[in-house]
């Protein structure tokens, strides 16, 4: 199975994933994850993807299309698997259909309220690296971490940052959902579930 998520940051898709990942046997697959794999491998794309990375620029997607096309050839995909993370633009997921034909596109929708809660929410420990959320997974004492390390909230975590992530992510990736829509491969969950109950809503 050849699966697309969709969703927001902070809309449970690394969740959906480890889920999927379990019960399906297939790779999850980001395309963070795998540009760093190229860049430290030294390849051909890796060494142009380096090139961009280092001036701060975004890798071009012909580029990315070329990382993605090797990935998805490995021998752990044969069963299918998850992308996550790609892709992000129309212009992507056009050049996607020349080397991938996705099974099913998973939209995972997520109130405003709830992401901002979540993502806002996040409080990290940099003595041991914990992550600890103030309502939904508090640290044993106000501030502090079980380590005994001052927690504190990362930058893209504050509110205003957060706001920017979910603006760049509605005008750069929402018009995916009415174009895999029309082409009949969209299903959407409420991701204002539990993520059992969100996983279980899926399939």
């Amino acid at each position: 199975m050849k699966i697309i998520l969709l969703g927001a940051p902070g809309a449970g898709k690394g969740t959906q994933s480890k889920f999927i990942t379990e019960q399906y046997g297939i790779p999850q697959i980001s395309t963070g994850d795998i540009l760093r794999k190229a860049v430290r491998e030294g390849t051909e794309i890796g060494k142009m993807a380096k090139s961009y990375m280092d001036q701060g620029k975004l890798v071009p997607d012909d580029v990315i299309i070329e990382i993605m096309k090797a990935r998805l050839n490995e021998p752990d995909c044969s069963k299918g698997y998850i992308l996550d993370g790609f892709p992000r633009t129309l212009k992507q997921a056009e050049k996607l259909e020349s080397i991938a034909q996705i099974d099913v596109v998973i939209n995972i929708e997520v109130s405003t309220e709830s992401l901002l809660e979540r993502l806002t929410g996040r409080r990290s420990c940099p003595k041991c690296g914990a992550v600890y959320h103030i309502k939904f997974n508090p640290p044993p004492e106000d501030g502090k971490c079980k380590c005994g390390g001052e927690l504190y909230q990362r930058d893209d975590d504050r509110e205003e940052t957060v706001r920017k992530r979910l603006e760049t992510y509605r005008t750069q990736t929402e018009p995916l959902i009415e174009y895999y829509s029309s082409k009949n491969l969209l299903k959407s969950v409420d991701g204002n579930k539990t993520p059992t109950e969100v996983f279980q809503e899926k399939f």
